[in-house]
């Protein structure tokens, strides 16, 4: 004799909850876990346009950084914020900092650059250097022979003591 088929779940009631993926509990390499984690990002940013906006200074020299601002990268345009006669400064310069962005970031990764009026983009106001701090004097260390290495404790004995207030 044969058993019957179970009996259905009524339609009014929800489906069981899935159940949890399951854990590996072992090493796993950086590698393996990395395209999991890194995918998503890519997806909103690619990783050329996150290059670009962080080394900005460095690509495009600490004059044209200190001016500019890169907002957007997009299908092989960037554009830049900047204030009006900055535009005009860096349309021209346009071809030497696409050639700069892509050794840095790779063949082909820009292809023209977009400018927008920014106001964000304000130029920064030129500070002067802080003015350089005389060396306080060295601590006396008795119990060393005299060397190069008893110069550079007692100099930074002295810095330790300066900066606690002593």
């Amino acid at each position: 004799m044969t058993n019957p088929p179970p009996r259905s779940k009524k339609k009014n009631e929800a489906p069981a909850p899935a159940e949890p993926p399951r854990r590996a509990f072992r090493a796993r390499s950086m590698a393996a876990l990395l395209p999991q984690i890194s995918q998503p990002v890519f997806r909103k940013q690619s990783a050329a346009a996150v290059q670009v906006m962080t080394d900005w200074a460095d690509i495009v020299g600490p004059h044209l950084a200190a001016l500019t601002v890169p907002r957007k990268f997009s299908a092989g345009t960037l554009t830049v914020g900047c204030q009006g006669p900055v535009a005009m400064e860096l349309q021209h310069l346009a071809p030497t900092v696409i050639a700069r962005i892509n050794t840095t970031c790779g063949h082909g990764v820009v292809k023209r650059l977009k400018m927008v009026q920014d106001l964000l983009a304000l130029p920064q106001q030129a500070t002067s250097p802080a003015p350089p701090r005389t060396p306080p004097p060295p601590v006396d260390i008795d119990d060393m022979p005299d060397g190069p290495l008893k110069e550079a404790l007692a100099s930074l004995g002295g810095w330790l003591r300066a900066r606690q207030g002593n």
